[in-house]
This record gives C-alpha cells, structure tokens and sequence, in this order.
C-alpha cells in the first residue's frame, strides 16, 4: 500500500461581530487607554466586562475603570509563538487581576524567559503605539517592580467616547495537517491517473465512491477496490446564483449529484457544456479533466439518451 497522503490544509475566515454597549464602551476604552469593567449588584468588578451576571444572570450596565497594574494570577509559557499571537518571540501566557478588578484578563507578558515569571508578580500594560479599538490595543504586559496596592478603588465611567467602536472584524484561522486515510488515498491517486476507484462493503456489496474505508449503512471496513465510471447519470442538482469569492466561474452554472457508474454512492459535480436550464434528472454525463489531469473540472453530457429513472432513484 502506498503512503498515506497527508498535506497542510487551512481554514480562515473574517468574523464580523457587533458589539453592544457594554462590549462597544469596552472596546473603544482601550482605544483611548482606558480599561473598564461593570460593576455587578453584590459589588463584584468583572474585567473584561460582560453584559450578564455569571451568577445571577442579571443584566449588567454600570461601568467602571479599573487600573493598568495588575497581579499574574497564573501562567504559561509559550516557547514558539504562532502567527497572529501577541508577540513574536517567546512570551508568558498571563491571567492578570488588574487593580481594582475581582475576575482576571487573559494577554501576553513579555518576559526574558520562564524564569523571570512567576504568580503573584506585578505586571502593567504596554500600549499598543496605534490603537484601534480592539484587544490588541493592550500589545501587552510587562514586569512592574512596584509595591503599590492592589486594593485600588474603582472609578465611575460613563462609556461614553468620541466614535464608539460599534463592531470588529476579526481573523478566525485554524491549520491543519490533513490525512484523508487509506481509502481516499487510493482514490486521490487514482484520480491522478484519470480512473474514478471505490471499495465494495464485503456485507451488503453496494460500492461506495469516494470510499471512506468502511460501509456507513453495515459498518464493516472496506478494501475490495472496484473501478466505475467514467460516465454518470445526473441524480438531483441545483442552480447555483451567487459568485464564490475565488471562482472564475460565472452564474448561473449546475452543482448536480453524479452517480458513476457501477457506484452505489452519488459525488457532487459541476455540469457544465450545456445550458444550465437544460440539466435534468437522469441526464448522462461524463468527465473533463483538468489541465494535467488530477480531478475532474466539472461533466458534460454524453450525447446518450437519459437514464430511466428506476436505475438511479435509489441514489437520490
């Protein structure tokens, strides 16, 4: 058996968030250097603040400001900072209570090593030097030598600012090292030769295609190969009316379930070739691959006469 295959896969996306008062106040607090939090009804200071009472679940609205010194209530060490985190070079992870706050705020310390960190020491904020409104205003926190009181008290804030921040857009990635097994292996590389390959279930002998090395409705393993196609019949399909970001393809064009022959599966394919109001049910297709080969670009018809639709109803 050839090697798995296996190759780096990401997910990203923006996330676009609005912000209510408490959140917006929040936000554009940090933009102009100031850190808030809400005061909760048994006299609790929440930092960051949150619009709801974790206990009580009661509304929450009365802002405060609370220091930019604080205590590391704990810590971790990151020794290989990711894209995207506070800082790039070796930093503490940090639960900071800042002074005059009863909760603790997660951010980066910039510290020369594990060493020199430790619970209980005394941190401050760097300010970012551009400031949008945004956590990352806070670029992070630093060592403090100082023997000032953490018992500071809570000031009254209003929220109020010259041009809330009323939303974020944030980044949301995540990476992957991908593996899609052994049976989608065989497939993969059966598609770099132009030939479409499912498994047959020993069981209840239906061929499943792209094989996912065990039957879904038997549950047994899967390992008999069996070649199908080239050519399909058309099962079910959509009209697609909204471009994709990234795709050349212009709308109105046909995603259709294909089932190939010989398979007892249908995959999903564009139909293209023929006008998109005249793909049908039962239609006929065939491949056409891409440039080099790989995987097909999308089906065309055949030119056969449709498929009646008893072969293909079990497969909607």
């Amino acid at each position: 058996m050839p090697d798995v295959l296996k190759a780096p896969l990401v997910v990203e996306f923006p996330f676009t968030r609005s912000l209510g008062p408490v959140q917006s106040a929040f936000l554009t607090g940090l933009r102009e250097r100031v850190i808030l939090g809400v005061k909760t009804r048994d006299g609790r200071t929440l930092v960051p603040p949150v619009e709801y009472d974790p206990v009580t679940a009661e509304e929450i609205r009365d802002l405060v400001a609370v220091g930019v010194t604080g205590t590391v209530t704990t810590w971790a060490w990151n020794h290989e900072p990711r894209r995207g985190q506070p800082l790039d070079r070796p930093f503490a992870w940090v639960l900071v209570k800042l002074d005059g706050a009863d909760t603790a705020l997660l951010h980066a310390l910039d510290a020369p090593g594990p060493d020199a960190v430790r619970t209980g020491m005394r941190v401050r904020v760097r300010w970012a030097e551009e400031r949008t409104g945004a956590i990352t205003d806070i670029a992070c926190f630093e060592p403090y030598d100082s023997d000032d009181s953490t018992d500071s008290e809570v000031a009254v804030h209003a929220g109020e600012f010259e041009d809330p921040v009323h939303g974020i857009v944030a980044q949301a990635r995540l990476d992957y090292t991908y593996s899609p097994g052994r049976a989608q292996t065989a497939y993969i590389n059966a598609l770099a030769e132009r030939r479409a390959v499912g498994e047959r279930c020993p069981s209840c002998r239906k061929v499943y295609v792209p094989p996912r090395g065990a039957c879904p409705t038997c549950g047994v393993a899967t390992a008999e190969q069996v070649e199908v196609g080239p050519s399909g019949t058309v099962t079910t399909f959509c009209i697609v009316n909204i471009k994709a970001k990234n795709l050349d393809i212009e709308v109105p064009y046909v995603y259709a379930h294909i089932a190939l022959d010989g398979a007892d599966l249908a995959l999903h394919g564009r139909i293209g070739g023929i006008p998109y109001d005249q793909v049908r049910m039962g239609l006929r297709v065939e491949p056409v691959w891409t440039e080099g080969g790989g995987y097909p670009d999308h089906y065309r018809p055949t030119g056969e006469p449709d498929a009646e639709y008893d072969t293909y109803k079990e497969l909607l």
